[in-house]
């Protein structure tokens, strides 16, 4: 074992990081170690050409009572300036995503007459104000994931940073959520009180509910682990697309991918299926398959290099070794994907989805579910220079959000506030420093 792996470890267990959360640690560093950098070259891929339809799916008697929602809920929406956490942004009828959450849950329990408990996957940051919001909701419990030591890209052994020690350490990506749950005894606990079925979907994607139809076809056919997924389009280039190796179905992202392969993998006619981070698992088939792996689920890895200190480009160059939970689709044998309409993929990932999703081209439907309002979902591009921090953004839109549901598109360069009333049709550019008056209609 190398001295990096050695004083990582050491580091590890004084923090009380679980052992096999420090395994699964050790067998990615080795990896890093021995040259792997998680690279999946287009030559060693095959392109998906069809899935089956969410739309065709029979409707059959799932077993709601026997399913969880688990909330990725650990980010604190620092690229968009702020300090809490993100799914405490407001983002429609003054609710929060951890409202609409909750109150989707609650109203399938209603209407079906099922437990169907909420678990959130909380970091250390996000669990007590999150918690604190979903006070007083029945039916929610939580685990929080684990952290991994970030390493020196030029020593290999893990980074010291005393100007702010809490920068030496990272998530280990949404692919924890796996060993999270046998680590925090969650996953054992869920199954000891018939819990079989889990929803996955981060908590910033409203469109993310519990469909009764998939479940049912989720469990009747037996599958162990399922990705909902979309039809990709030229906004969806970036983002993580289903392919095939050896027979199996993979998940390639663009930290994955190298240089010359760039643009195959944003190539939307070859590699036609991409992410959305909505998953469904059989807990039971999850518990065998980590039994069996010694706690280890083994991933793919992915490489991200950063600096220790994110706002510091001048501190030291780290390795921050992570895995993508959708990644799972090539542990599990006879795992599928599921073809889904859009609504069910309505994230935050900027401002310009932030500006979308209050606007009226969703609108919020019975049992707190945001339908789609527009023909298509409204691309915006605002001015990063004046809108992409939160508060700035909500400087700019001091009457809330324009109307978007006639709009295909909305692009706006430079410092420019929204009267109240304001209307977008079509495909609009608007330029300068200016204020849009009460009641505009732009075209």
């Amino acid at each position: 074992m190398s001295a990096g792996l050695n004083h990582s470890i050491e580091k590890m267990r004084k923090a009380g990081v679980h052992e096999a959360a420090v395994a699964t640690f050790a067998h990615y560093y080795e990896m890093l170690a021995a040259g792997e950098r998680g690279v999946l070259a287009e030559s060693a891929i095959e392109p998906v050409d069809d899935l089956p339809d969410a739309a065709e799916l029979a409707d059959a008697p799932a077993p709601l009572d026997a399913c969880v929602v688990i909330k990725l809920n650990g980010g604190l929406g620092t690229s968009m300036g702020m300090t809490g956490p993100k799914s405490l942004l407001e983002v429609k009828d003054g609710l929060t995503y951890l409202d609409l959450a909750a109150r989707q849950v609650e109203a399938l329990r209603a209407e079906h007459g099922a437990r169907l408990p909420l678990v959130l996957m909380n970091s250390f940051a996000t669990r007590e104000p999150s918690m604190a919001r979903l006070e007083g909701h029945d039916g929610v419990r939580d685990f929080v994931q684990n952290k991994i030591p970030k390493i020196v890209a030029d020593t290999l052994e893990p980074v010291a940073w005393g100007a702010d020690s809490s920068l030496e350490w990272c998530p280990p990506g949404h692919g924890d959520l796996f060993t999270a749950l046998l680590t925090s005894g969650t996953l054992d606990d869920l199954l000891a009180h018939g819990f079989r079925y889990a929803f996955v979907s981060n908590v910033d994607n409203v469109g993310a509910v519990v469909d009764p139809r998939i479940l049912a076809w989720f469990a009747g056919e037996g599958v162990p682990f399922c990705m909902e997924a979309l039809r990709r389009t030229p906004a969806d280039r970036k983002g993580g697309h289903l392919a095939r190796r050896d027979g199996r179905l993979v998940l390639r992202e663009i930290a994955q991918t190298p240089d010359e392969d760039v643009d195959a993998f944003q190539d939307v006619s070859r590699h036609r299926f991409f992410n959305t981070n909505n998953l469904w698992v059989d807990l039971e088939a999850l518990r065998a398959v980590l039994s069996a792996r010694d706690g280890v689920l083994g991933l793919p890895l992915i490489v991200n290099r950063k600096t220790v200190d994110p706002a510091d480009k001048a501190s030291p160059a780290v390795f921050q070794l992570e895995t993508a939970m959708g990644a799972a689709i090539e542990v599990f044998d006879g795992a599928r994907a599921l073809l889904v309409p859009r609504e069910r993929f309505a994230p935050t990932k900027t401002t310009n989805d932030l500006l979308v999703l209050r606007s009226d081209a969703w609108r919020m439907a019975e049992g707190a579910r945001l339908e789609l309002a527009a023909p298509d979902v409204p691309v915006v591009s605002l001015d990063d220079a004046h809108y992409k921090l939160v508060a700035d953004f909500e400087a700019r839109f001091p009457h809330g959000a324009p109307s978007l549901k006639g709009c295909e598109r909305l692009t706006v360069h430079g410092d420019v506030t929204f009267g109240r009333d304001v209307i977008v049709r079509g495909d609009v550019t608007v330029e300068g420093t200016d204020h849009v008056p009460d009641g505009s209609v732009l075209t």
